[in-house]
């Protein structure tokens, strides 16, 4: 006999001899708010998981898409940089320079960032002999589109917020469903372990939900929170905790003299995830004209700084030129501010200085993106992504099925029930990591307390 088959129907309504225990009434509150979490979440889960494929696979896919414009034949000599970006200037010449991308393969174009009317634009330039090979607009690459609807929906601050809040909750979704699946009497790997494809298809779209679920749980935790600290207010916090903490990066890089500044690294250009707020420090003036670029990497390769690396300009008199690369490992990550004058360095990050908790994140980040080691790491999330899908899929057709016509078919709450003292402790301190979970519980405790068990057609069609 199966684990499934013998673990007690908690499920059913009580009779008038009957109550439930406290472990039966605790096992039907936590299976209604799976429910209604998954019924809410699922939807964004999948098409976080579908956006999240696609995004995995970006530099193959911008590679065959913009092939034209990345990749020229190469030669035996390189115009200078300031050749490449006076090309540039000509063609577009009501628009002002703001970054520079060098070659960084014999086969690879140059990219010079433009302001102007059109708005943000890379121009994409034949290092050879100067020929424009096209622009886009940054906010109209193809992955640029998806790595919006990804994390902010295409629909900005509030998008960010239902994605964030999607990704936490799907957290509390693994934990109640790890909940739901414990085993309880005795032992058996099918349906636990193994799923039972033979037992109808109610016990299959279940064992197909939970089982994969259970095999999938840690992956599926350490994908979702090495995403989260990209999401504007769980990923802000994060961000100022090591800062403040000193485990994202040190005070030392001034020599102890942090510079008075209220500005982000991630104001001014793009940066790692670990220097986003870095105070970025003012160029000291000294009347002479601003160094040229060519200068600016020949510092840049003095210090060692790894190829792909692009050079955001300064903004007005006292910015400074900011050289930031990321490639796949972080490893390599390295962030320097440099006086536009005199060629200081005036801020050197690398990844060997970030703190524990910055260098952590940093790895995580590349192995959510799929980054960290090549092609194995992108195959590794896309079955994580499509574990995810199908988990959720399941999930929703065990739901449809077993829904009575013209209900919800929300698993009803005990009567009386009371939460136990260290559920409410755990559900305290979900509410305190996650602050988006903490704001929807109180949501959903109140709909479900002061709506649903008061309004009788509600409550009838919740089920």
């Amino acid at each position: 006999m199966s684990l499934q088959q013998e673990r007690p129907d908690y499920t059913k309504e009580p009779t008038v001899k009957q109550e439930l225990s406290k472990v039966q009434s605790l096992y039907r509150a936590v299976w209604r708010w799976h429910f209604y979490a998954g019924i809410v979440f699922a939807p964004f889960v999948i098409l976080l998981a579908i956006t999240g494929i696609i995004y995995l696979f970006k530099p193959q896919i911008e590679n065959v898409i913009y092939k034209d414009y990345y990749y020229v034949q190469a030669q035996q000599k390189q115009l200078t940089t300031e050749q490449q970006i006076e090309a540039v200037k000509k063609k577009y010449s009501d628009a002002s320079v703001t970054r520079y991308k060098p070659s960084f393969e014999a086969d690879r174009s140059s990219e010079v960032g433009i302001a102007g009317k059109a708005g943000m634009m890379t121009v994409f330039v034949n290092p050879y002999n100067g020929k424009i090979l096209g622009d886009l607009k940054n906010d109209e690459k193809f992955m640029n589109e998806v790595e919006s609807l990804h994390g902010k929906l295409m629909i900005g601050t509030t998008g960010d917020r239902i994605v964030e809040m999607a990704a936490c909750w799907a957290m509390i979704l693994l934990i109640t469903g790890l909940y739901l699946w414990w085993p309880r009497n005795k032992k058996d790997i099918f349906g636990t372990l193994i799923p039972r494809l033979s037992k109808g298809k109610r016990i299959m779209l279940r064992d197909l939900h939970a089982v994969p679920a259970f095999w999938f749980s840690l992956f599926v935790s350490i994908f979702i929170l090495t995403g989260l600290p990209w999401s504007g207010l769980w990923g802000g916090l994060i961000n100022r905790v090591a800062t403040a903490t000193q485990t994202g990066y040190p005070t030392g890089l001034w020599d102890g003299n942090v510079p008075q500044s209220t500005v982000p690294s991630k104001d001014v250009a793009k940066v790692p995830w670990a220097a986003e707020n870095l105070p970025v420090p003012e160029s000291n003036q000294s009347g002479v004209s601003p160094l040229a670029v060519a200068q600016i990497m020949k510092i840049a390769d003095e210090n060692k700084v790894g190829k792909g690396y692009s050079i955001t300009f300064p903004k007005g008199e006292k910015g400074v030129y900011t050289v930031a690369v990321s490639p796949d490992k972080p490893e390599g990550q390295a962030t320097l501010h440099i006086d536009q004058y005199s060629g200081k360095v005036l801020a050197d990050l690398r990844f060997k200085d970030y703190g524990i908790l910055a260098k952590a994140i940093s790895i995580g980040v590349a192995l959510h993106e799929g980054r960290y080691f090549g092609l194995a790491n992108q195959l590794l999330d896309l079955i994580i992504c499509l574990g995810l899908i199908g988990i959720s899929l399941t999930g929703i057709m065990m739901w449809w099925k077993r829904k009575p016509s013209g209900t919800l078919g929300a698993p009803s709450l005990p009567k009386n029930f009371r939460l136990l003292k260290g559920v409410t402790i755990l559900i305290i301190i979900l509410g305190i990591i996650f602050p988006l979970v903490g704001a929807s519980f109180l949501v959903v405790l109140a709909l479900d307390w002061l709506i649903i068990k008061r309004i009788p057609v509600v409550k009838q069609w919740i089920g």
